[in-house]
């Protein structure tokens, strides 16, 4: 994880004067951190069947909506790295705790909240109490967990609790927002919060760094606001498809403050990330595969619900259920990936597998129908299978690309390469459905023009207008909206199944192994 970089000596020096832990507190210590991973997991995705209902009950524009969902991961993935830096100077199970603690404020303010900004200002605070939660667990369980045997054991089950988290989120999601509303997906996190808190607060010792990095705050601040820059830019574009004076200071501002960042990390001689990393070929390449794959993969989780409730008029349980056979054959893909890996070598499984995922998103803009789940299955077990193969091997091709002095640093950049993608993914590509829906947008007769800048807002404001219309005319609005929202996402299917096509001839061409030709 991002703070296990630790030294071999001084984790020794630092570790041997503390009593062994028991048995019995070494699996409650790892069901605490496992469990609070499985809860960051699980609101990655647990929002994106609620916010059609979310939409209806708070009006937020396009934007705010992209905002809301994906604004949890981008600040997860920011502050990633700086929290376990943190936590080995302060101490990691109080980081642990305190982002616990913090997680249950910010789900509770998410569940009361009442306007658009409130959401977006929750879901923010759940990215950082989530960055605390995620940073110091693999250092904890390293300090607890001595046996190397039983420490592998341990590794492997928090390294599952955050995707089986992602995994569920969209079912879980269904079931509470279909009986108690949208709110009710943040409050089922505060009594696990609660009895994670408890139980956490009697079992995980303390531990810090004895020589801790250095914290590099200017590099924290160039880095959060240059992210926030461009992703501010790309939505602004996309909410009023086109570009103004404003976005475009905006996104040149951020992309400044980002090339900031890269070259004080370069210089400075404790970086938050290690850049000069991305010096070996077949790490860049590899970082590039998980960036992609993860984030079509959890906008493939997002936008599938958005389409399959508002142009499907699927419930949320029933959008939650639709979504289980990809997660399925994710976890299958998983599974399997280290086998192919063996069988076919990592060049080609990972290649193939992209593949795989470039043709199932294809298929779903060619074939895929709202009103015939049967036709759309196939496409969804090819998409899962690949996308967990590429997840997989795509990781471990970043651990192995780098030298094993450096791993600490390489797995800085894995962990933050999944959480940035799972955010660029959501931001991008919906930026592009935004744009589609807005010009694409069939004209009714009978409106007004208020009505028709709002029916060309979102789908949600949409079917807010219809609310006091002639029977005709809201029908004539709904259907536009829908074909609109369809051709979006069609759009988006299109767009994301080249860009994996690409990043598969890539890995193809660039992830040869050193020396060949």
């Amino acid at each position: 994880m991002v703070n296990g970089d630790t030294s071999a000596p001084a984790r020794s020096a630092a570790e041997s004067e503390r009593p062994a832990a028991s048995p019995r507190q070494r699996w409650l210590v790892l069901a605490t951190v496992s469990g609070g991973l499985l809860l960051c997991g699980i609101d990655l995705t647990v929002l994106h069947v609620a916010v059609p209902s979310m939409s209806l009950d708070l009006r937020p524009s396009t934007a705010q909506s992209l905002w809301i969902v994906d604004v949890y991961s981008l600040a997860l993935a920011a502050l990633l790295v700086t929290c376990g830096t943190l936590g080995d100077r302060i101490g990691r199970r109080r980081m642990v705790l305190g982002g616990l603690f913090a997680f249950g404020l910010a789900s509770a303010a998410c569940a009361f909240s009442t306007s658009p900004a409130q959401l977006i200002a929750g879901r923010a605070a759940l990215g950082v109490a989530a960055a605390m939660i995620m940073a110091s667990t693999v250092a904890i369980i390293r300090v607890v967990f001595t046996d190397d045997h039983e420490r592998a054991r341990a590794i492997g089950v928090w390294t599952s609790a955050h995707s089986v988290g992602a995994t569920i989120g969209p079912l879980l999601g269904g079931l509470v927002a279909e009986r108690w509303g949208w709110n009710a997906v943040f409050l089922v996190n505060v009594p696990v919060i609660v009895v994670l808190l408890v139980v956490g607060a009697h079992v995980v010792p303390e531990s810090r760094n004895p020589v801790p990095r250095r914290w590099d705050l200017v590099g924290v601040v160039l880095s959060v606001t240059g992210l926030a820059g461009v992703v501010y830019a790309l939505k602004q574009a996309g909410e009023h498809a086109s570009v103004h004076t404003g976005i475009l200071v905006a996104g040149l501002g951020g992309a400044v403050l980002m090339y900031a960042f890269v070259r004080r990390q370069l210089r400075i001689p404790e970086p938050l990330l290690d850049f000069s990393l991305f010096g070996e070929r077949r790490f860049t390449t590899a970082t590039l595969c998980v960036l992609c794959c993860f984030g079509s993969y959890v906008a493939l989780l997002f936008f599938l619900t958005q389409w399959l409730q508002l142009v499907g008029g699927y419930s949320p349980l029933r959008a939650g259920l639709a979504l289980t056979p990809l997660a399925a054959a994710n976890a299958v893909g998983a599974v399997t990936a280290p086998r192919l890996a063996n069988r076919w070598g990592t060049r080609w499984a990972l290649t193939a597998a992209l593949s795989l995922f470039a043709v199932a998103y294809a298929a779903i803009a060619a074939f895929g129908d709202t009103a015939h789940y049967g036709p759309l299955l196939p496409s969804l077990l090819v998409a899962g299978y690949g996308a967990g193969i590429v997840m997989t091997l795509g990781a471990d091709s970043i651990m192995s690309a780098a030298r094993p002095e450096r791993s600490g640093e390489a797995a800085a950049i894995q962990e933050t390469s999944f959480e940035l993608g799972a955010g660029l993914g959501i931001a991008v590509l919906g930026t592009v459905l935004t744009m589609v829906y807005r010009t694409g947008l069939p004209s009714v007769p009978g409106l007004g023009p208020d009505e028709r800048a709002a029916v060309g807002e979102s789908f949600s404001a949409a079917e807010d207008v219809t609310t006091h219309l002639p029977a005709p005319t809201a029908e004539a609005v709904l259907s536009a909206a829908r074909r609109a929202y369809d051709h979006g996402f069609t759009t988006v299917a299109v767009i994301a199944a080249a860009g994996l096509a690409a990043t598969a001839a890539t890995a193809a061409a660039l992830l040869r192994p050193r020396g060949a030709r």
